[in-house]
């Protein structure tokens, strides 16, 4: 058995009484893009927005984000939410509240576009409700990202400092997180340093070791 995060051990320890590996997912360190093509297509100046990527679900928080955001204004930031959007009635929410707020929703992204907004976002948020292992994080960690996430479990295991985690559900507390971050010069050295340690923590080479060690003991145990 082998569990993702220390929310999942705990999970299956207290559901099935059942002891587990903890072996985390990995994230690929990205090279930071410079183009900024899709950036102006959604009318984006780098640096200059907040970016949530994510299913468009309820427990991924996307209407608490815009009501944060639309307390801040006006600010020179824009929020920017990439996510399928469906013909659901959480994604005609979510839809409308953008609408209201002048929010930009891409939709569905990948490769280079996706790229591009990860490399030059001011700030990434993720204010969900429930992470196994909040995949989308590590990858704004990769970046070298200022995140801002909500407190419950699965976000405080990354290890964040304190002054990154708000709330959950506490919009006001957000929002104040938000206008902070818009006050802070970007600082490329913080960048690099973030890097580096989201790839110590988190590198596919040793996950994959560790995987490997797991499945030979197991196999061995079994003749």
């Amino acid at each position: 058995r082998i569990a993702i995060s220390p929310v999942i051990s705990d999970l299956i320890k207290v559901k099935y009484n059942c002891d587990s590996e903890l072996i985390p997912n990995g994230v690929s360190i990205h090279e930071q893009r410079t183009d900024t093509d899709h950036l102006v297509r959604f009318g984006l100046r780098p640096g200059r927005y907040f970016l949530l990527v994510g299913r468009m679900v309820p427990e991924k928080r996307q209407l608490d984000l815009i009501a944060a955001y639309r307390s801040c204004l006006p600010i020179a930031w824009h929020l920017v939410i990439v996510g399928q959007l469906t013909e659901d009635r959480y994604s005609r929410s979510v839809s409308a509240a953008a609408s209201e707020s002048g929010v930009v929703l891409t939709g569905f992204l990948k490769g280079d576009a996706l790229e591009q907004l990860y490399s030059n976002a001011g700030t990434f948020v993720l204010p969900s409700s429930h992470e196994g292992l909040p995949i989308a994080l590590l990858e704004a960690l990769s970046y070298g990202l200022p995140v801002l996430a909500s407190d419950i479990p699965a976000n405080l295991a990354v290890g964040l400092e304190p002054a990154e985690y708000f709330r959950l559900g506490e919009v006001g507390d957000l929002a104040r997180a938000m206008r902070r971050c818009c006050e802070q010069p970007r600082n490329e050295e913080t960048r690099a340093s973030r890097r580096r340690w989201i790839a110590e923590r988190y590198d596919w080479h040793r996950i994959a070791e560790q995987t490997h060690s797991l499945y030979k003991t197991t196999l061995l145990a079994r003749k």
